[in-house]
């Protein structure tokens, strides 16, 4: 049973989500990086406090915007609730984000206070960034503060403390309303723009009960996160899920390469992970496959579908001693999933769930369970949230997911001429996504109507059916399929890995490796185009298709930055700076 009912909720506020979690199980493990010890609930609620006293005392209160940019930590979430504890309002930022855009974020939010990490701030030389804010070192929360238009070490955090001991006696926190900004998150979207979302406690709260309904845990779970945790899918079901639950968070000090990430599956044998799909397609596309089709016989064995499900389900327990043998839950989200990757993990058996939302929808509307998925859905609605789907098509009733319920945002920031486009009269959030459900009430995402190409007869074209076509190659690692000039191509990123395998394997007499290797990637590219054209249907065929030579140009959410690239040919420069806010 949940330990909250989401229908009386009104008396909560994300402070009292810790506080009561930290009376109920004062000494579970809460919080700690791989390998270290972890802090209690107790001391985790105790250190927020005095935080929150200490940022009260520098004048922050309610409304007050408070910037966090950091890697994962501990800390990372102590500052968050010390935030809104004080009725102020965080503002997370990913920590791939340029200088530039910090700047850019911290003006429009009007930001006063900014935590951040030592290795971030050494970056963040731009004055107009760190003019009249107040800076705090998210290890060790030193804060410096501007004074005279110069930034000056004040006395440290601990020193605080103790000098005010006396008066944290008589430090409480805000009475903060559940219908109150928590959060104000900006999105780098794939189409260029930035946009401040705005989540409330309620917002938070609701998604994370609603993430309960869908997955129930005890407080015995361990979660280790790699995601950034200015995600909103990792904030909310990999961070605030655990603490509504009293369970244990882990986090990694390093970004999560195979060198990082295997001693910590080994240490922490953490029950629930979240991810986006790039990590496990690479998982499978670098390691999985190719061990299951090194070989002319191995290849020929793999075709045959009974055969093929015997080693997936074989492979798929080497993965689960891999992630510490424990995994009960490996969530992936963010973006769709390949297929070919789903279909192994299903025929794997192995503990994997879909789910899909946005950072506006806090960000879980729909999603799995491990052993409930069907390749290719993101699963059922959550509890308490309604999804309809507005102008759908005549023919395959595809339209546009429109959602209700208590976890939608309250807007964008400063942006009322953009929230009045992507909300409906009835109060409804349009996705900007197309899908369909199927008898059972599982949804399947089509694809983004910003992405849509129109077809010369007005037929619907989505660049990611034919991208999916695309990526079933064992030689590609990304596609990205778009309009230039009126024609549909592609621009493929080759796995070079296996290609230089089979140079290797059947052309060891080869006087020139280069030449060779180039020629094959020609010829793959020529039979992708044609094993495409006769998959798809004739008005979503290739016209064109070239080698993207270097790795695609993401977000820091891993998806492809689409707008980058669109009308460019193969040989144009790409202006990476560009910005359409």
């Amino acid at each position: 049973m949940s330990p909250y009912d989401i229908n009386n909720i009104d008396d909560l506020n994300l402070y009292k989500f810790l506080k009561n979690t930290a009376e109920k199980f004062p000494n579970n493990p809460a919080l700690a990086f791989v390998g270290e010890k972890h802090i209690t609930y107790s001391e985790f609620n105790e250190k927020v406090l005095r935080l929150a006293f200490s940022l009260q005392a520098h004048g922050v209160s309610y409304g007050s915007k408070v910037a966090i940019w950091s890697e994962n930590s501990p800390n990372w979430l102590i500052s968050y609730f010390a935030i809104v504890s004080l009725g102020a309002v965080a503002v997370p930022i990913l920590p791939d984000f340029s200088a530039n855009e910090v700047e850019n974020i911290l003006q429009h939010s009007e930001a006063k206070v900014l935590f951040i990490s030592q290795s971030l701030y050494k970056k963040l030389y731009l004055e107009g960034a760190i003019l009249n804010k107040i800076i705090i070192l998210i290890k060790d929360f030193t804060m410096h503060i501007n004074k005279d238009g110069k930034t000056k070490k004040e006395s440290d955090f601990e020193t605080f403390c103790k000098d005010n001991k006396e008066d944290f006696k008589d430090f409480k926190v805000a009475d903060v309303n559940i219908n109150d900004l928590a959060s104000i998150i900006y999105t780098s979207g794939t189409t260029g723009t930035s946009k401040g979302v705005m989540l409330t406690h309620k917002n938070l709260i609701s998604n994370t009960i609603q993430s309960y309904h869908t997955f129930p845990i005890t407080d015995k779970a361990r979660f280790l996160s790699i995601l950034p945790m200015s995600h909103t899918l990792e904030f909310t079901l990999g961070n605030i899920f655990p603490v509504m639950c009293g369970a244990q968070t882990n986090y990694i000090t390093k970004p999560p390469t195979a060198a990082v990430l295997m001693p910590a599956f080994k240490k922490v044998k953490p029950t629930i992970m979240l991810t986006v799909p790039l990590i496990i397609e690479k998982i499978f596309k670098s390691k999985v496959r190719p061990e299951l089709t090194n070989t002319p016989l191995k290849k020929f064995l793999y075709k045959i579908g009974p055969i093929r499900r015997l080693l997936h389900k074989i492979a798929g327990k080497r993965l689960m001693s891999t992630f510490g043998g424990e995994l009960e839950f490996f969530g992936i989200g963010g973006a769709k999933l390949d297929r070919d990757v789903e279909q192994f993990l299903y025929d794997a058996k192995f503990p994997y769930a879909i789910g899909y939302g946005l950072t506006e929808t806090s960000p879980l509307l729909a999603g799995t369970t491990p052993g409930q998925c069907k390749v290719g859905s993101t699963g059922p609605k959550v509890i308490n949230t309604e999804i309809k789907i507005i102008n759908p098509d005549k023919e395959t009733g595809e339209g546009e997911i429109v959602a209700y319920g208590p976890n939608i945002m309250k807007g964008y920031y400063k942006a009322d001429e953009l929230n009045k486009e992507v909300f409906t009269e009835d109060g409804g959030f349009k996705t900007g996504d197309t899908g369909i459900f199927d008898k059972d009430g599982y949804l399947f995402i089509k694809g983004r109507i910003k992405n849509m190409i129109l077809g010369p007869s007005g037929e619907n074209i989505f660049p990611e059916e034919i991208e999916a076509a695309i990526n079933k190659s064992e030689w590609v690692l990304e596609s990205l399929v778009y309009e230039l000039k009126g024609k549909i191509v592609a621009r493929v990123e080759l796995n070079y890995e296996e290609i230089n395998k089979n140079i290797k394997q059947f052309k060891e007499k080869a006087t020139d490796k280069a030449i060779e290797i180039e020629k094959e990637a020609q010829k793959i590219l020529t039979n992708i185009k044609k094993n495409v054209n006769e998959e798809v249907n004739k008005f979503s065929r290739l016209s064109n298709i070239f080698e993207q030579k270097e790795p695609f140009v993401k977000t820091p959410t891993k998806k492809i930055k689409r707008f980058l690239y669109h009308d460019k040919g193969p040989d144009e420069k790409l202006d990476t700076n560009e910005d359409k806010d």
